[in-house]
């Protein structure tokens, strides 16, 4: 086993750590350790919400959950002779929920998923499922079954939801700025166009004093994807991946977190993977001058070749064309969402509710895809949902579909 370069003990909150971490970007965010090119080491990691999401069968923790502690960030780690301009090379080989131990936090033993509520961040499909619900999953060895969703069981594709590297002031100022101006343009909208800086629950490794309420007060926030990757959710990043990240400080600052044990392209349902604390055995390396060598601003990834072996899919398709039957001009994102209401629509005729089958869709391996963007005025977006994850036969038949009484997933009082 690699060396634990940062430990967390999941019996204490992301404050209450040996070693603290981080979550928000920011250049002057300290360092938790360093390491030398060409090393490997462990990196242990708390779930995103801090522990705060529960083993139960309500979803208020979901609906009452408060955004600005997320995400739960292990590091920085910096690493040797790394220079704006290069690129970190990290090579994903394990990761997997906490070993040897059961507890009350997402990782021991078992994960969640969640729809969060339009007024505490939304979904994709916020404007069907306004309220807040909740599966729970547990793990048994790569295979998670939940309780709230009888009938399904699937092999995980575990990976890090959010890897980056921090950003410099211009870039940091320049995400600021941009993200706030789209905010202006709707300032009242429900949910927010973009999240600005938050000083309350900001968590930033070492800091203190002025430094900290200056740095907490420029600090954006983890939960999109930007430039040096961050909340990219991609399900791919598994073992076996190599990523290719832009260096913008001395030393890159590489963190992660926001471990999922599972999750369907898009994580649509916000928090639509299968959250969990756990750990990840990392390799890293430097390609100097990278950036410009190889015309890279942006990182790219080689996929781990380690997967679930679904072979047989029922797939969805999806136009750029409201549920009014508005035309729109080549709207991937409506045609995605129009998959994927096709899709749950389906599932109902199983005895799902449309709330499990969102979860499902969320959580599950499926695959998503842009299967037309040039034929005018539609696009055509794909879902593609393994048929082998249901214990019953979803095909279609001549025959009336099997209804079966699923109950319900987690809700909120």
């Amino acid at each position: 086993m690699p060396e634990v370069l940062f430990s967390v003990d999941q019996s204490k909150s992301f404050t209450e750590q040996n070693v603290l971490g981080h979550n928000r970007w920011h250049p002057d965010v300290p360092a938790a350790a360093t390491v030398r090119p060409d090393s490997e080491f462990r990196i242990e990691c708390r779930e995103w919400f801090d522990g705060t999401i529960h083993n139960d069968d309500s979803a208020n923790d979901v609906r009452d959950a408060d955004l600005s502690l997320v995400h739960q960030l292990s590091g920085p780690i910096t690493i040797e002779g790394a220079e704006p301009g290069d690129l970190l090379v990290v090579d994903v080989l394990d990761l997997g929920p906490v070993p040897q131990e059961t507890g009350p936090v997402a990782g021991q033993g078992w994960g969640y998923t969640g729809i969060f509520a339009r007024d505490n961040g939304g979904g994709f499909l916020t404007d069907h499922f306004p309220d807040a619900y909740k599966a729970v999953w547990d793990f048994h060895g790569h295979t998670a079954t939940s309780r709230h969703l009888p009938g399904v069981g699937f092999t995980g594709i575990a990976h890090p939801g959010l890897m980056g590297t921090a950003p410099s002031a211009d870039m940091l100022a320049s995400w600021n700025g941009r993200e706030g101006a789209l905010r202006d343009t709707d300032p009242a909208r429900v949910p927010p166009l973009a999240l600005p800086p938050e000083p309350h629950h900001a968590r930033l490794g070492g800091l203190g004093g002025e430094e900290f309420d200056r740095v907490a007060g420029e600090a954006a926030r983890t939960a999109p994807p930007r430039e040096n990757g961050g909340n990219q959710d991609i399900k791919n990043l598994s073992r076996g991946s190599r990523v290719f990240y832009p260096v913008f400080v001395p030393g890159a600052k590489f963190s992660v977190g926001d471990l999922h044990f599972s999750q369907g392209d898009g994580e649509i349902t916000f928090c639509g993977a299968i959250e969990m604390g756990g750990f990840i055995d990392l390799h890293v390396d430097v390609i100097k001058g990278g950036m410009e060598t190889f015309g890279v601003s942006a990182p790219v990834f080689m996929p781990g070749r380690i997967e679930p072996r679904y072979t047989e899919f029922l797939t969805f398709a999806g136009l750029s064309v409201t549920e009014s039957g508005e035309q729109r001009y080549l709207d991937t994102t409506l045609a995605y969402r129009r998959a994927c209401l096709h899709a749950i629509e389906y599932l109902t005729k199983f005895g799902y509710t449309p709330e499990q089958a969102y979860l499902i869709l969320g959580a599950a391996p499926i695959e998503g895809r842009l299967s037309g963007v040039v034929d005018i005025p539609n696009a055509c977006a794909t879902l593609y949902l393994p048929t082998a994850i249901f214990d019953d036969d979803i095909r279609p038949t001549a025959g009336t579909p099997q209804r079966v009484d699923r109950g319900q997933c987690a809700v909120s009082s």
